[in-house]
């Protein structure tokens, strides 16, 4: 029989007889198949680590499906099928180096020379935030394993980066724990008062616009576009703040946020995972920087910093390797985690959701920004390759790393043909 919408019944459905009378029906087959054939939506989840990796111990030397795994990439070879790696791809930065220019990871455009920019130096988490909208509790999340302001991964179309939260026990509140009815008074109650508060100001300030110079009224217009935007958030907060949170089979450690590095860092992949499960939010960004005290908990004679600039020093190299390996065995263990949960169109949520994983940072040794480590897996993208792009400056020859970030809008749900700096989709990465 061909399943329909007209015909397919629902795994909560009852007959309803005279007098309000109502049987529970038991599961028929006929309500798996209308699960499956529920719309589910496509997730994105971007890690970015702060110091790069060794170009020579990430990349293949051989392109294509038949590459040799490289030593960061063992880790990860059980889903050799369900990744693809790229290599000459950057941003084309010009004027910075080194973490000057990490900021841009996700943009392609570093935050002083977005002015001309219609969308500034928006990131690609943001551009799919926004087509999601209100659909879900949060339009997006931003973590972070360090309080490190100065590598920011989100930027608004505004221009305005938006902070990460690096305590686990205050995500995990965020995602799952309920508000007492007192806290949530008070909560709806600072949500009523800062929107008046925004209120009152953006009147003032549409006064004073009017009595300002041109370069004035420029930084105001950016101004109104950064509260316009806050006020957005605030609306979607206060729509949710009576909606029930997930109830989830997850606790934290006792003592989580003062654990070392090695022991915090698979808390958060657990935490992502869990978001994009219950559909709390659909984009979700991890920054990935320092180590903290105590080494991390890595076996070290040399600070993580002090490693990166290694200046092809093979004991420095051998120690960077420890760290550099760990943070892939972690992405691994990520892709395992969403691999392993199904979803009710018949597929996993790894199926389901844009993995990135990378850096802003092509090389740290050499502060260049150039060549970035990237990595796609999941999504629905045809994987188990390793793409390389032509780069030859002399006869201007070049592939963006915007052009895999706009393959991903796409994929996303955006009907777009832009995205900053792309020239186009990325060649090669296509849709299974």
């Amino acid at each position: 029989m061909i399943i329909t919408q007209r015909n397919i019944l629902d795994r909560r459905a009852f007959l309803r007889g005279v007098g309000g009378a109502a049987l529970a029906l038991p599961h028929l087959n006929i309500m798996t198949a209308g699960a499956r054939e529920a719309k589910v939506p496509m997730r994105m989840a971007c890690v970015g680590v702060g110091f790069g990796f060794v170009p020579q111990l990430f990349f293949p030397r051989e392109t294509g499906a038949n590459y040799s795994m490289p030593e960061l990439l063992r880790p990860l070879a059980r889903h050799r099928g369900n990744f693809s790696i790229f290599s000459q791809l950057d941003h084309g930065t010009e004027g910075v180096g080194g973490h000057g220019g990490i900021h841009a990871y996700l943009s392609g455009i570093l935050a002083k020379h977005a002015k001309g920019f219609a969308e500034r130096n928006i990131t690609v988490d943001q551009k799919a935030a926004l087509h999601v909208g209100p659909a879900t509790r949060y339009a997006s999340m931003q973590f972070s394993t360090n309080n490190d302001s100065g590598y920011p991964l989100s930027w608004t179309h505004s221009g305005v980066t938006i902070p990460a939260v690096y305590d686990l026990e205050t995500l995990f509140r965020l995602l799952f724990q309920e508000s007492n009815p007192r806290e949530l008074n008070i909560l709806k109650q600072a949500q009523a008062e800062r929107k008046s508060v925004l209120d009152l100001v953006r009147t003032d300030a549409e006064q004073l616009r009017r009595r300002v110079g041109q370069a004035d009224q420029e930084k105001l217009d950016q101004y109104f576009t950064s509260v316009r935007e806050l006020e957005k958030r605030l609306t979607q907060s206060v729509a949710w703040l009576d909606r029930p949170k997930p109830a989830v089979k997850y606790s934290l450690p006792e003592g989580a946020d003062g654990m070392d590095f090695v022991d915090r860092v698979p808390l958060f992949y657990d935490l992502m995972a869990l978001a994009l499960q219950t559909d709390l939010t659909r984009v979700i960004t991890l920054g990935i920087t320092g180590l903290g005290g105590n080494s991390g908990g890595f076996p070290l004679t040399r600070g993580y910093h002090q490693l990166t600039h290694h200046g092809k020093v093979s004991s420095y190299i051998k120690e960077l390797s420890i760290i550099e390996k760990f943070h892939t065995t972690q992405f691994g263990r990520f892709l395992d985690a969403l691999k392993a949960i199904e979803e009710p169109n018949g597929k996993t949520l790894l199926d389901n959701t844009m993995t990135l994983f990378g850096s802003g940072m092509g090389n740290a040794s050499s502060h260049s920004n150039k060549d970035l480590p990237l990595l796609l897996a999941g999504g629905g993208f045809k994987h188990g390759q390793h793409l390389r792009f032509a780069k030859d400056k002399s006869r201007g020859v070049r592939t963006p790393a915007a052009n895999l970030f706009l393959s991903m809008l796409q994929r996303f749900g955006l009907e777009t043909d832009k995205f900053n700096l792309a020239t186009g989709t990325l060649t090669g990465l296509n849709v299974a």
